[in-house]
């Protein structure tokens, strides 16, 4: 069995240009359109290049993009000021602190003073407590990102059995929950599950996002399973650098149904997503329909 390449890139360009389609019906019907503001905190090289890859794809599908550029020695009650003051921004309709933060600014208090409605991260207390008690909520983008690949190509994903390898708060916990909303049976492992590999070959769904290079074997797959790969991990391998995921890619595609590459998968939807979460809090804050096909 050769698997099928899930092309996060081509997927991620279909999710922008819905984003696109439905905010340009939204200035046209409504003249309103959504904004988001992402506050940067010092000179992190990696996440300079993510929050301008984030301000030119807003702009691109017609939204407003807000950028708060603040220095690494920026008081945690200047930023707490700045985070206020987009809360009260009717223009405003996602805020995203761009993490990691300085080791000198409390990471939870700063998210948790994001206004949950706002929180286009979906990182916020409330947001998580919501998402697990399956309530309307605004979902952590990565996760999203695999939903939307996942159900584009299941269809329905009720009664698969999932694996999801990691317990992280930003991916593995919240994709859990979202496959337990389409009624998948739901294991989470980690690091000290007893034979991890035996409880991957019972899945029918893998999503690893462990944060370990070529950890998974193409030996731990059930054949045709579906393999979502949300590693992203430099190595050298023959002098050169290079990008990895968590599951050993070659010898794991001899044995799934359907695989994501890295590069090329889950990471290019995680941008998508947030643009989409944008607009369905753009849509919530006017008690205006939700965006189809863009929300869990």
């Amino acid at each position: 069995m050769v698997a099928q390449v899930i092309d996060g890139k081509a997927f991620a360009a279909k999710v922008r240009a819905q984003v696109a389609d439905q905010v340009a019906k939204l200035k046209e019907e409504n003249g309103i359109t959504p904004g988001l503001a992402v506050v940067l905190v010092g000179e992190d090289p990696a996440s300079q290049v993510y929050v301008r890859s984030k301000g030119k794809q807003t702009v691109e599908v017609g939204m407003n993009s807000y950028e708060h550029k603040l220095e690494a020695n920026t008081s945690e009650e200047d930023l707490l000021a700045l985070i206020d003051k987009l809360n009260s921004d009717p223009a405003v309709h996602g805020i995203l602190v761009q993490l990691p933060l300085p080791k000198h600014l409390n990471e939870d208090l700063v998210i948790n003073s994001i206004d949950p409605a706002k929180d286009v991260d979906g990182f916020h207390i409330s947001n998580v407590g919501l998402l697990g008690t399956g309530q309307k909520s605004m979902v952590p983008c990565t996760p999203l990102g695999c939903l939307m690949m996942l159900r584009e190509h299941h269809g329905s994903l009720s009664g698969m059995d999932a694996v999801v390898i990691g317990r992280s708060n930003i991916v593995g916990k919240p994709m859990a929950q979202l496959l337990l909303g389409d009624s998948c049976t739901v294991t989470i492992a980690h690091s000290r599950t007893k034979d991890l590999p035996d409880v991957v070959r019972r899945a029918d769904i893998v999503v690893a996002a462990v944060g370990r290079p070529e950890m998974v074997p193409g030996d731990w797959i059930k054949e045709g399973a579906t393999v979502i790969d949300v590693g992203i991990n430099r190595i050298e391998r023959d002098g050169k650098n290079k990008l990895v995921g968590d599951v050993d890619y070659a010898s794991a595609a001899e044995r799934a149904g359907a695989i994501t590459p890295v590069p090329g998968g889950v990471g290019p939807m995680t941008i998508a997503c947030l643009l989409a979460n944008t607009l369905t809090a753009c849509c919530r804050a006017n008690g205006l329909p939700e965006p189809e096909g863009l929300t869990a």
